[in-house]
């Protein structure tokens, strides 16, 4: 599509083309497409990148770190201190899948970052899966350690009898659109900074190849894509710390469900 654009003089570059899913290997399990994508492909190349950076950063255990073992162990203390702050010491138990998720997250949005590569997470169905995972994960969690008490939480303390139950209900759907608002929030930034960085490098080619005019008409473009590419790593970054911490302060919500 890129290349019958720039042929039809229209704009060289398609913004939503990075994010066509292509399938790898075709797969049909019992009528079901299971093919191996190239979300697939980047979604085991950012494991792969994870276990290769905690095994070979805790195979050292220098004194004095390098490098490796520094990143990893700055990650892990972030991690951990997130889970304390936001779940109590009982939220530690849980440390495991919460700095999982973590470095899934922060090392797949990284990856997208590389040329050829793929935006795993501007997939909405990738981002409400880790949802979901851990809206069902802490309501399990919840109902677990406190059976039916756990319902104390869609019923704040304090609140006049009044409007209790407009409370609860506002509750009660708060609860329940956290899986929607947690893919959403990852889904959509990461969607928009990409088309973004695509849209501006679009000028850049278009620009660039209309002679000398066009040449320095392009420096502001080049300039935006600079400015866009280091806004989108911190975003990166940003949006991984922001879905963790919230599925900590919703752990920290099933273990102690009391307002």
């Amino acid at each position: 599509m890129a290349a019958q654009n720039g042929q039809d003089g229209g704009f060289p570059v398609d913004p939503l083309h990075q994010f066509e899913i292509t399938t790898l290997v075709p797969l049909n399990i019992g009528g079901v497409d299971a093919s191996f994508t190239n979300s697939s492909l980047w979604m085991v190349i950012t494991v792969i990148a994870v276990t290769l950076l905690t095994a070979f950063a805790a195979r050292g255990r220098d004194m004095v770190p390098g490098r490796l073992q520094s990143i990893a162990e700055l990650s892990y203390e972030f991690v951990a201190n997130m889970v304390r702050e936001n779940a109590g010491n009982d939220g530690q138990r849980y440390f495991p899948f919460i700095f999982s998720l973590f470095m899934f997250i922060l090392l797949a949005n990284f990856l997208s970052m590389l040329p050829l590569s793929f935006t795993v997470m501007s997939h909405i169905v990738v981002t409400f899966a880790l949802a979901s995972i851990v809206f069902l994960g802490v309501t399990i969690i919840g109902f677990a350690k406190h059976g039916f008490g756990f319902l104390k939480l869609f019923v704040p303390s304090g609140v006049p009898a009044v409007i209790l139950p407009l409370v609860v209900a506002i509750e009660v759907i708060s609860y329940f659109s956290r899986p929607l608002s947690l893919s959403v929030r990852l889904f959509a930034n990461m969607l928009a900074g990409h088309i973004t960085l695509k849209v501006f490098a679009g000028f850049v080619i278009a620009l660039g190849s209309a002679g000398a005019v066009g040449i320095a008409s392009a420096v502001l473009p080049l300039f935006m894509v600079v400015a866009i590419t280091a806004l989108e790593f911190l975003v990166c970054a940003l949006q991984a710390y922001v879905f963790t911490v919230l599925t900590c302060m919703y752990l920290g919500d099933a273990l102690h469900p009391g307002h």
